[in-house]
């Protein structure tokens, strides 16, 4: 995994992925930055517009959104501020319903636990 920056500050948040550079993609997990890989074969990427075409079709009249990558999904552990947050991913294909949640950005998810799910 290579760094954006020299010398490795742990853990990084929001606010340090904001000013990277565009050219990279990376992930943030508990404050460790994951490179993304290069831009997917085109088999991939085949699939993954099916897929998201599905979706956007059925979703029409619903209150529900599709987006596709890149899509930032902030992922707080509490109420921190946006730049605070240490975990952010950009899956492929992101379905939303919750639409206050939703900003310019992308996608600030709610916090959970595992005892929230039985």
């Amino acid at each position: 995994m290579s760094v954006p920056f020299s010398k490795l500050k742990v853990p990084y948040n929001y606010g340090d992925y904001l000013s990277w550079s565009d050219d990279e993609r990376w992930e943030l997990i508990d404050g460790i930055p994951y490179s993304m890989s290069p831009a997917p074969l085109v088999e991939h990427q085949r699939i993954s517009r099916e897929i998201l075409r599905q979706f956007s079709n059925y979703l029409v009249d619903k209150t529900c959104e599709v987006f596709g990558a890149p899509f930032d999904v902030r992922m707080p552990s509490a109420d921190e501020k946006d730049e605070d947050i240490q975990s952010l991913v950009q899956p492929d294909i992101v379905v939303i319903c919750d639409k206050k949640r939703l900003d310019r950005r992308g996608y600030r998810g709610c916090k959970a636990t595992i005892s929230d799910y039985p």
